[in-house]
């Protein structure tokens, strides 16, 4: 038996509590004035969009980003979240500032079946702006090698026995450094309002 198969629901409970912790630490930080800490600095990277062109960190680097990882088969987090990101969209369209101050990137972990068709798919139905929200692809160990070591995101199983993952969101500043993990499945708090007024907040600084 499969070690991941095995342990489903070790990870899972793992999972759970990093996402949990994650989710405490930023509401501490939510209640403070003072700027956000830096949690650390994220690796450039390499990574191919919906055009099949590469893009890297460094290619937004000078915008405040929120980053997600996912994948289009998820039947649960990844969609609600995704469309909350789009909300999210909406309003820093409004304001004038995405595309030119702030980015979206969603980043598959899925490659097999997160073909450049399939990811542009799933991009369309949230009417994702292509201007500013880069969905990306790339090595699957090498993602999930990005998701652990700068973002502090576990990513178990595969795409027979399906992924756990964090639902986690990334708020990563002008100068490529980590400043906040939001709890996406905490939907009564981590609203896109409040996702918009920390990228503007920090967009600010």
């Amino acid at each position: 038996m499969h070690i991941l198969t095995r342990y489903k629901w070790t990870w899972l409970l793992l999972l759970l509590a990093l996402a949990m912790a994650a989710y405490l630490v930023v509401s501490s930080w939510a209640s403070r004035a003072g700027k956000l800490p830096v949690i650390g600095e994220v690796q450039d990277f390499s990574l191919e969009n919906v055009n099949g062109d590469i893009v890297t960190l460094s290619d937004t680097e000078g915008k405040v980003r929120l980053v997600y990882f996912f994948f289009t088969q998820c039947t649960d987090v990844c969609p609600i979240t995704t469309f909350a990101l789009s909300q999210v969209q909406d309003l820093l369209i409004k304001d004038g500032s995405f595309g030119k101050d702030t980015a979206f990137l969603s980043i598959s972990f899925d490659p097999q079946n997160d073909t450049r068709e399939a990811i542009k798919t799933f991009a369309d139905r949230f009417h994702a702006d292509y201007a500013g929200w880069y969905f990306l692809r790339g090595d699957q160990e090498k993602v999930r090698d990005l998701a652990a070591g700068s973002f502090k995101i576990l990513i178990a199983g595969n795409n027979k026995d399906n992924f756990a993952h964090a639902n986690l969101i990334g708020l990563v500043d002008r100068k490529n450094r980590l400043r906040a993990l939001y709890n996406a499945s905490e939907t009564d708090q981590v609203t896109p309002e409040l996702l918009a007024g920390a990228v503007k907040k920090l967009a600010r600084e």
